[in-house]
C-alpha cells in the first residue's frame, strides 16, 4: 500500500526535500541535522494521528543508526578500513534523485502519444447521390401541351394519312434510348407528324412507363423532363 504524506511519496522523497531545503550536498550529508528534521516531521505526522507507512519508520531507524555510528569515536586506522556509514544512504538518494528527475521529465511531455493515443480511421470512399424529384402527371401534361403546340405549326390538310401504331412507336422509342443516356422528353416527338403523331408517341411513352421499360427524371423541380431506359 502506498501512503502519501503531504507532497512526499516516500521517505527518500522526504529526505531529498530536507537536503535541498538546506542546500546541502548529497555527498556531504549532515546526518545529525537531517535526522533531527526528519524525526520532527515524523512526530508531526503522529501528532495529527496520520498513519505512517512502515518504510518511514525504517528510514528513521536507519538514520538513527548512521547518526550513532558517526558519533562513536574511531581511530584513523578504523576510519580507513571501514566505509562511510552514509555511503548506502547517499547511493540510494542519488539513485532516487535520478529516477525522480526522469519522472518529472516524462510528466512534462504531451499526453497525446504517451498516455493518450488518438485513433485514426480512413473513411471509405463515398460518392454523393443526388436525389432526383419525382415527375408529376401535371408536369408531364404541361410538357405534352408544349409539344402539341409545336405540332400545330406543321398541321396540314392532306387527304391520306400514314397509319401509326403505338407498338411500333414503342419500339422506336426504345431504339432511341438503347444507348443508355438521357434523352429530353420533347425530342421523342416529331412535330411534322402533327397531333396524331404526337399523341401516338405520348401513348407509347406512357405504355413503356407502365411496363417499367423506361423512366422519367428531372434534375430539379419544374426542370426539363428527360427519359431513359431502365437497367435490366
Amino acid at each position: 500500500m502506498e501512503v502519501f504524506l503531504e507532497a512526499f511519496e516516500g521517505p527518500l522523497d522526504l529526505l531529498l526535500y530536507l537536503i535541498r531545503k538546506q542546500n546541502i550536498d548529497i555527498l556531504d550529508i549532515q546526518v545529525a541535522e537531517i535526522t533531527k528534521q526528519y524525526m520532527g516531521y515524523v512526530e508531526l505526522m503522529q501528532s495529527v494521528r496520520l498513519e505512517l507507512a512502515a518504510e518511514y519508520l525504517v528510514m528513521a531507524a536507519m538514520l538513527a543508526e548512521i547518526k550513532s555510528r558517526m558519533l562513536l569515536p574511531r581511530s584513523a586506522e578504523v576510519e580507513q578500513e571501514e566505509d562511510d556509514p552514509r555511503a548506502e544512504l547517499i547511493r540510494r538518494l542519488q539513485e532516487y534523485e535520478r529516477y525522480k528527475a526522469a519522472a518529472e521529465g516524462l510528466d512534462g511531455l504531451p499526453r497525446v502519444g504517451r498516455d493518450i493515443h488518438v485513433p485514426t480511421l480512413a473513411a471509405p470512399a463515398a460518392r454523393a447521390r443526388k436525389l432526383l424529384p419525382d415527375v408529376s402527371l401535371q408536369e408531364l401534361l404541361l410538357s405534352m401541351a408544349e409539344v402539341l403546340r409545336r405540332a400545330d405549326m406543321f398541321e396540314s390538310h392532306q387527304i391520306t394519312r400514314e397509319t401509326l401504331s403505338t407498338r411500333e412507336r414503342m419500339s422506336d422509342v426504345l431504339e432511341r434510348l438503347k444507348a443508355g443516356g438521357f434523352v429530353p422528353f420533347v425530342e421523342l416527338f416529331r412535330a411534322e407528324e402533327g397531333r396524331l403523331g404526337v399523341v401516338v408517341t405520348f401513348m407509347a411513352v406512357l405504355e413503356l412507363i407502365k411496363e417499367q421499360l423506361v423512366e422519367l427524371v428531372q434534375n430539379a423541380d419544374f426542370a426539363a423532363i428527360h427519359v431513359r431506359a431502365r437497367a435490366e
